[in-house]
């Protein structure tokens, strides 16, 4: 039987009823499809928010061939073949469209190998990542690409969905009961409807999945809130790249920030329980030494880079003491933001004034044409002359700027 995501998945832009900013009237995406001429995109944010199910209607709407792939599973000549197919497309006047899944799995010279694609007209690219593209993503893709940023459904938005479709699930069900005992009966309230649309954190995808899963193990023909708790636990025990993942290790963050160890080694255990890579714990635990303590103490930082080296050495379980060594001391730490602080200022600055002259005394002068121009010119030896402290070092828009 269809799963029940693959089942409802909207295949018209009428009823695509999120990504307003997107797909609205005069939004750039229903532009594109109202002129029938598609550029490559990347399509970013977390799963369950519909960047599938929208490159899938945009095939439709333009009568596009489409091929999904997934970067981890599919391979080059995978996409050859393809490419092949849409040379011939091209010859009676049909596009292509490639959507390319996870594409932040693959690394940078990976990507590479997509520019003479991106480049000809032969395909339409749509990437699909839930990282951000500015740091997983080829510069040279993005500068050839359109990013559009995808926004998150607010368990609202998942509830309306869950009503307006229930009655196809309940007859999907009356067809093809998974059990002749309940004879595809389903009855639920509208409020374990709504407990279903929040315990899917934000992912329509997720929240359809606990819905069939709570299908599958009620006891009688009513969906009562055990059936969906039950559904809701097997989800996130096998959730390790999902959004309880994600929410676990934020946890572990806030935790320590608060100087609860007892609190961040307990969902250490778990995550460790879960198979998790031990060094990707420690990686966001060294992100917290410099964003949380800093200066407090020297040696968080020190200690959280000796148990990264450590954990590559010696792997779990026998790690798992380096780990809870390193929380424990982090959360006992004195802290301190002011690092964190001064990463959000400049970047607002940068953000607003993006790129600003450098002084022309703190410019490099390796050649005489350069000297002519003075660049270099009055500038201060600090070694030779003390005042060079004073001399200005920002540009004149942000010279009287203090970030710490």
């Amino acid at each position: 039987m269809e799963p029940i995501p693959s089942f409802l998945r909207p295949e018209k832009l009428e009823d695509f009823v999120w990504q307003e900013h997107l797909v609205g009237e005069w939004k750039t995406i229903r532009i594109f499809l109202e002129n029938e001429k598609v550029p490559s995109m990347i399509f970013w944010w977390p799963p369950g928010v519909g960047k599938t199910t929208l490159a899938l209607i945009i095939s439709k709407v333009i009568k596009a061939d489409f091929y999904q792939m997934s970067w981890v599973t599919s391979k080059k000549d995978d996409l050859k073949k393809i490419i092949e197919q849409a040379k011939l497309n091209t010859q009676y006047g049909k596009q292509t469209i490639v959507f390319l899944d996870e594409i932040h799995r693959r690394n940078k010279a990976q990507q590479d190998t997509l520019l003479p694609y991106v480049e000809n007209w032969n395909i339409i690219l749509i990437w699909a990542t839930t990282e951000n593209p500015s740091f997983t993503i080829n510069n040279a893709l993005l500068s050839r690409s359109r990013v559009f940023v995808f926004e998150k459904l607010e368990h609202q938005d998942i509830l309306m969905f869950l009503k307006k479709n229930l009655k196809k699930i309940q007859d999907k069900y009356k067809t093809n009961p998974p059990d002749p005992l309940y004879k595809g009966g389903i009855e639920i309230s509208d409020e374990n409807l709504e407990l279903i649309s929040k315990l899917g954190n934000w992912d329509l995808r997720n929240s359809l999945n606990i819905l069939e899963s709570a299908i599958l193990i009620r006891k009688k023909w009513e969906i009562i809130e055990e059936d969906i708790l039950k559904a809701w636990q097997k989800a996130i025990y096998f959730d390790r790249n999902g959004e309880e993942h994600y929410n676990i290790i934020s946890a572990i963050h806030k935790s320590l920030r608060d100087s609860d160890g007892n609190a961040a080694c307990y969902r250490i255990q778990r995550m460790l329980m879960w198979w998790e890579d031990p060094l990707y714990i420690v990686r966001r635990m060294l992100r917290f030494a410099s964003e949380d303590i800093w200066l407090a103490d020297n040696n968080a930082l020190l200690l959280a880079n000796q148990v990264y080296d450590a954990i590559a050495k010696i792997w779990m379980p026998e790690c798992d003491v380096f780990i809870f060594q390193l929380a424990m001391y982090l959360a006992k730490a004195k802290k301190d933001n002011t690092a964190y602080k001064v990463a959000l200022a400049t970047k607002a600055d940068v953000t607003k004034y993006w790129n600003l002259d450098v002084p022309i005394h703190l410019r490099n002068a390796p050649t005489k044409f350069m000297k002519e121009i003075w660049y270099g010119k009055w500038y201060k030896y600090f070694h030779d002359d003390n005042s060079a402290k004073d001399q200005q070092h920002l540009p004149d828009e942000l010279k009287w700027r203090k970030y710490f």
